[in-house]
């Protein structure tokens, strides 16, 4: 039915190639925008346009800027001999938001995986050794996620900045903060029994 209306149907599919968005939540867009004012509906398409013109990468730390450099990197305040690695600009917006944590970043986009074909050279491994060549970095924190690649990233970085004399920590994991043991799965716990620390 929906076939023979072409422009609904193109809505529907763009809308489907986002990030977990199914067909179903695809359609209930498709109908809140075709809902929508027409102002709204081009704001929206105004901004999407803006934003892809506008916004690209840091060219020191890889994450989102509308300048040369990201205002992470442009900030004097900010701790310049702490580096903290992520997978994604996503990672290091969690970790801002957090208010833990003020020095500087290297987002990598991404994670090895050498099944998927992902190398090192695939992520930003390769600006991330220069950076460690060209500034004075006492310490590498290592906030990959805590997947099968997120390990074996950071266990493969921390090779390389050993190598280099550099100081290198890793997020710690385990139990979330208010909750119960009974609820939380073994590999957590296992974790967290693991990664004990003085108290």
């Amino acid at each position: 039915m929906l076939g023979s209306l072409p422009s609904f149907a193109r809505l529907e599919a763009e809308l489907g190639k986002l990030p977990g968005i199914g067909s179903k939540t695809a359609a209930r867009l498709a109908f809140h925008l075709l809902r929508t004012s027409d102002h709204d509906v081009e704001a929206l398409a105004a901004a999407l346009v803006e934003m892809k013109r506008k916004v690209g990468f840091c060219q020191r730390c890889f994450h989102i800027a509308e300048t040369e450099l990201c205002q992470i990197c442009q900030n004097p305040l900010r701790e310049n001999r702490k580096l903290c690695v992520v997978q994604e600009p996503q990672d290091l917006l969690a970790i801002e938001r957090s208010h833990s944590y003020s020095g500087l970043y290297h987002v990598l986009h991404g994670a090895l995986s050498p099944l998927d074909g992902i190398g090192p050279d695939d992520l930003k491994i390769p600006q991330l050794l220069q950076r460690l060549e060209q500034e004075e970095i006492d310490e590498i924190i290592l906030a990959t996620n805590f997947t099968v690649e997120g390990e074996a990233t950071a266990l493969y970085l921390a090779g390389l900045c050993k190598e280099r004399g550099i100081a290198v920590t890793r997020l710690a994991h385990g139990i979330p903060s208010g909750s119960d043991l009974e609820y939380i799965d073994a590999g957590t716990v296992q974790q967290a029994v693991t990664g004990r620390r003085d108290f």
